[in-house]
């Protein structure tokens, strides 16, 4: 019976060192990530004091790249939004 007892604590115990091994992996791959992502922002931030140095006024690079990323269409409906506001306003 002892026998018995013995193989049941050893064979989670198995399993486990499966599961261990497994989040041991994953937790390495994304904290491999997380640095790579620390050094492109590192990067990014590199060229933004570029543009800076270069005369380009990095609010507006950002803007420009905000817009990038959205729909064409979503940008002309803004676009169309935002000059209908300014005349409201008088600007």
């Amino acid at each position: 019976m002892a026998v018995d007892v013995m193989e049941k604590i050893e064979e989670p115990a198995q399993h486990g060192n499966i599961a261990a091994d497994r989040l041991r992996s994953l937790i390495d791959r994304i904290e491999r990530l997380e640095e790579e992502r620390k050094a492109l922002g590192s990067d990014i931030k590199d060229i933004y004091a570029e543009a800076k140095s270069a005369g380009f006024d990095v609010k507006v690079i950002r803007q420009l790249i905000r817009i990038r990323k959205q729909e064409p269409a979503d940008v002309e409906e803004q676009e169309t939004l935002l000059d209908v506001y300014r005349r409201a306003l008088g600007m």
